[in-house]
């Protein structure tokens, strides 16, 4: 009975969150209202509210469910990566861009990093953090994969290239969600070149 309870709480948790971000979508993040999410997952306010005290709430809900993706699906790019640093590298990144915009758009995008920006101390914010911690600690995994491979030079600090990377695929993305007309190839080409020239100085 508790399985098919717990089952129970994940599909309803799970169908509050996708109704949120059908709505955020829809109408806007500021415009949609928590009566009416409730009523797109077909539950109670009520029951919305035990879940989720605040649009904050699902917006971060909706952004962790995002990237638990993401790093489930890179943990298996990890686990048998190309043996091309620049194809693995792309693979694991264009993944994480090309799921980037299945449960968020660049608007809702925009709002989570401003609400994290704006109010550093919040559960919102240190969560939203972590999270790019683990979306670092994945890539810098891939970097030491390679390393431990031969196909990057040794000596070389993965960690700090595994971080200079994430850094400029997250800076790189935040340009993208700023700007509505920038298309998902450019975003991928533009990285794409910038990670070629930092393994072109790492490749033995």
């Amino acid at each position: 009975m508790t399985g098919l309870r717990a089952r129970h709480k994940a599909d309803r948790t799970r169908r509050m969150q996708e109704a949120a971000a059908r709505l955020f979508r829809e109408v806007g993040y500021g415009a949609a209202r928590m009566e009416d999410i409730a009523a797109a997952a077909d539950v109670s306010v009520g029951t919305l509210y035990n879940y989720f005290e605040t649009k904050g709430d699902l917006l971060l809900a909706i952004v962790s469910m995002e990237v638990e993706e993401v790093l489930a699906a890179g943990a298996a790019v990890l686990a048998t990566p190309p043996a091309d640093p620049a194809e693995a590298l792309e693979m694991l990144i264009g993944g994480y861009y090309d799921h980037s915009l299945v449960y968020l758009s660049k608007a809702m995008w925009r709002t989570a990093m401003a609400l994290s920006i704006e109010s550093p101390d919040t559960p919102f914010s240190q969560r939203y953090t972590a999270l790019d911690a683990m979306l670092t600690d994945q890539v810098c995994a891939m970097v030491a994969a390679l390393q431990r491979r031969g196909r990057l030079k040794d000596g070389v600090p993965a960690r700090l290239v595994g971080e200079v990377l994430f850094n400029n695929l997250n800076q790189m993305f935040m340009e993208f969600v700023k700007a509505e007309p920038i298309a998902m190839e450019t975003l991928r080409a533009s990285v794409r070149r910038q990670t070629a020239l930092v393994l072109g100085l790492l490749v033995p």
